[in-house]
């Protein structure tokens, strides 16, 4: 029997009773989409997978993208992305999963394979709860709002941050250059719930200097990572943690040195954002990502 057992206050459900190693009835799966949407992440105990049943269980929530749009897949499967804290690609900043692109993914799949016995947490951010946080006339900005993403970094800011191996997986990261124009507060489709849309890959606000871009995104940015709004997954080998990459942000906590830390991710692809006006994203420079995803409508 399916049990969904909530674990924090505004995000985060457990999931026990059900074998990801197995297809999932029609009752089921539609359970574990609707408490993807409720709950905004969810989590299974336990799991023995492997990167087939973990593409099939992933594509349980919809077509499904490659890997990444620049990075190299998992040898032999296309929509498999390794992420290991050693190739320098450890993700310790707040983000949504591959804004930068005009369809970024609705969900994503991550499957823990190795972990380290002390450190590499998650934390998630319920993006809609930091949305209604908001004071009334702060609400009413965010909704006028766009925001360019890029997957190009600034490390200029955290020089101590900046290694050779960074530097290498950053030139492969934005070997194709992406930039898009996404709503500040975009509509998710199956809820129909407004959320702060912004996060890592956020350069700055359309129309608005980077200084008054770089205020109001820190503004907005505080309200996301309150502690009410936020869940701390503590890892453990066998555990699939999914996500709603349309509601929430998330960061991977870098203390655990040199320790080995490896999961894989499949991610489920997405529809165009729409803000609260019913405006649709739009590509500033690059293209649609066919390579790696389809544009769910």
């Amino acid at each position: 029997m399916t049990t969904i057992t909530r674990i924090g206050g505004r995000i985060g459900a457990e999931i026990s009773g059900v074998d990801l190693s197995r297809p999932l009835g029609e009752s089921t799966a539609r359970e574990i989409h609707d408490a993807l949407v409720e709950h905004k992440v969810i989590v299974f105990r336990g799991q023995d997978l492997d990167d087939d049943a973990h593409v099939r269980f992933a594509g349980t929530f919809g077509p499904l993208t490659t890997a990444h749009p620049t990075v190299p897949s998992v040898a032999g499967q296309s929509n498999v992305l390794q992420v290991a804290g050693g190739e320098g690609a450890r993700a310790n900043a707040w983000h949504t999963d591959v804004t930068f692109v005009v369809a970024p993914p609705k969900a994503t799949t991550l499957r823990s394979l190795v972990i380290p016995p002390y450190g590499g947490d998650t934390l998630f951010s319920n993006t809609a709860a930091a949305y209604r946080d908001l004071p009334e006339h702060l609400r009413n900005l965010a909704d006028r709002l766009w925001a360019v993403h890029s997957n190009e970094y600034d490390y200029a800011e955290h020089p101590q941050f900046l290694t050779r191996e960074l530097e290498e997986y950053q030139k492969v990261f934005a070997a194709q250059r992406y930039r898009t124009a996404h709503p500040v507060v975009r509509v998710n489709p199956d809820s129909g719930t407004p959320n702060l849309f912004i996060g890592g890959f956020t350069t700055n606000i359309v129309g608005l200097s980077q200084t008054e871009s770089r205020d109001i995104l820190r503004l907005l940015q505080t309200y996301v990572t309150r502690p009410e709004n936020t869940l701390r997954h503590h890892w453990q080998v066998g555990d699939v943690v999914v996500w709603d990459n349309r509601s929430t942000q998330h960061y991977a906590v870098d203390d655990y040195g040199d320790l080995p830390r490896t999961l894989h991710r499949v991610t489920v692809a997405g529809d165009v954002p729409v803000g609260a006006d019913g405006a649709k994203s739009y590509i500033i420079e690059g293209d649609e990502a066919g390579h790696y995803t389809p544009q769910v409508s």
